[in-house]
């Protein structure tokens, strides 16, 4: 076969190829199968698209009017579902410029374009609520300022989220958002987060209480020994059967102390040696503690 020969059957062969994509193109170019909502155009791939030109809006909204999408079908009838009464459609009608394959591949197996919230008028993009159901959590439910306070369009999560932002009211609940822990000490002091823990971060803890009293001895006990009703701002000694105010007054007048009502201004811990009550543990323990 001459070259002459093969040529021209190479532009018939092409020839034939190209007719047969523009009467058949559901056969020849097509992705995939439509999506149910388009199976009657399965074949009419032109009323959709352009000869080589692909979808284009102006075609879709000869049969989709803005106006309509999420409240009606193509055809007219209303829409039923889940969503809220025209949430779809406001959606729609606040798009800057209307471009549906931005969005929409109607083809299965294609790739869906990704949505963009700037697509959307600024007003709408601020507006979170005419598209998404808000969160019915104690969170989201006490927090009197927008989304866009926290969360970006790009991502729900995570969230730049600050308690400055909770009502004083809330902002002391920390169990409304929190899970209480679990461990034996923190059973101990329910609902007393604040006293230990700052709403920046968890950890580390701002609390030291050997600051305060080291725990040794047979002061290993229950925070509710000393601290009553939850009340970790204030203590008292006479939690324990031998610091009764009786006994605790005559031991110190014995001595001729009369001021005894603030005992960790002298006892630090219960390793004070007799003759020495405080002085050891003021040296190291540093002043008086509020």
């Amino acid at each position: 076969m001459s070259r002459r020969t093969l040529l021209v059957v190479i532009l018939v062969d092409l020839g034939i190829l190209f007719l047969l994509t523009l009467r058949y193109p559901d056969l020849m170019v097509s992705p995939g199968p439509l999506v149910p909502a388009h199976h009657a155009l399965a074949t009419d791939c032109f009323s959709c698209h352009t000869p080589f030109g692909g979808a284009v809006t102006d075609r879709c909204t000869t049969c989709h009017a803005l106006g309509d999408i999420g409240v009606r079908t193509a055809t007219g009838e209303p829409l039923g579902g889940e969503s809220p009464p025209g949430s779809r459609a406001s959606f729609h009608q606040a798009l800057r410029t209307p471009e549906c394959t931005s969005c929409h591949a109607e083809h299965r197996g294609s790739t869906k374009p990704h949505f963009s919230h700037e697509a959307l008028e600024p007003a709408a993009r601020e507006g979170c609520a005419s598209c998404h159901a808000a969160p019915v959590d104690d969170l989201h439910r006490d927090l009197g300022t927008a989304c866009g306070s926290c969360h970006t369009t790009a991502h729900w999560e995570p969230a730049t989220f600050e308690h400055d932002r909770l009502p004083k009211g809330v902002l002391e609940r920390c169990e409304s958002c929190h899970r209480a822990p679990a461990d034996a000490f923190h059973r101990q002091s329910p609902g007393a987060c604040a006293s230990c823990h700052a709403t920046t971060r968890w950890k580390p803890s701002t609390f030291d209480h050997d600051r305060y009293f080291v725990l040794d001895g047979d002061h290993r006990t229950t925070c509710a020994t000393c601290h009553v009703n939850d009340e970790y701002s204030r203590y008292t000694c006479y939690g324990c059967h031998e610091h009764t105010p009786a006994n605790i007054r005559a031991e110190h007048e014995e001595e001729g102390i009369r001021d005894f009502e603030g005992c960790v201004r002298c006892h630090r811990s219960a390793e004070d040696e007799p003759g020495e009550r405080g002085g050891g543990r003021r040296e190291r323990g540093g002043d008086d503690d509020d």
